[in-house]
């Protein structure tokens, strides 16, 4: 089984062109299904004042998730999808 702290420890990597989109921060949930809904990856803005801006977030849904390994997870995001 795999823990929610275990899990933010990994990186996360798009299969789809190669790119690291950076390090899990926490998991959306919805409760009412007891489902696990995405992956929250925090985005570092580039700004003059991102040093004082918490940059957005990237939420990668489940469904994008193709493997959970020893160190990282492996998503398929193409051109299609919609991450928020």
């Amino acid at each position: 089984m795999l823990s929610t702290q275990d899990l933010k420890q990994k990186e996360v990597i798009n299969i789809y062109n190669g790119k690291s989109l950076g390090y899990i921060e926490d998991i959306s949930l919805d409760l009412e299904k007891g489902t696990v809904e995405g992956l929250v990856i925090p985005q570092q803005s580039n700004g003059l004042f991102s040093f004082f801006n918490k940059g957005s977030e990237l939420v990668i849904p489940w469904n994008c998730v193709r493997r959970v390994g020893d160190e990282v997870v492996l998503v398929e995001i193409g051109g299609e999808e919609k991450l928020t």
